[in-house]
């Protein structure tokens, strides 16, 4: 296996909560419904991974917010569900594993994304 692409993405939570109170539809655009249920922090360091995600594969356009879902292991490992656009890029860049990390602390989300051929 070789690395394909490396991202990373900061997200200052109480700005982010900001942000969602401003537009109400925000949450529902960025958020499957399951993520979207997620205390502020939570929601702010998946934001961070969609982000840091993007832009390990090169920040293409057209990449649709749904469609790189943040799901947790039963350890509470953290991990992607790839679908339509996401995982269609991720496929011809010859990706075949994604690793994430997720933190939060003192205000601030933070996310990194590794991917694998």
């Amino acid at each position: 296996m070789s690395v394909i692409g490396v991202g990373i993405d900061v997200c200052d939570i109480e700005r982010f909560g900001e942000s969602l109170e401003r537009t109400p539809g925000l949450r529902a655009r960025l958020f499957t419904p399951g993520e979207a249920e997620r205390p502020l922090a939570s929601l702010a360091a998946r934001f961070a991974a969609k982000e840091a995600l993007a832009k390990a594969l090169g920040a293409p356009t057209g990449l649709a917010w749904h469609d790189a879902e943040v799901l947790s292991e039963s350890s509470g490992r953290p991990h992607f569900a790839l679908r339509g656009t996401v995982a269609a890029t991720a496929a011809d860049q010859g990706v075949r594993v994604v690793h994430l990390s997720l933190s939060h602390d003192a205000g601030i989300a933070s996310a990194m994304v590794v991917l694998e051929s």
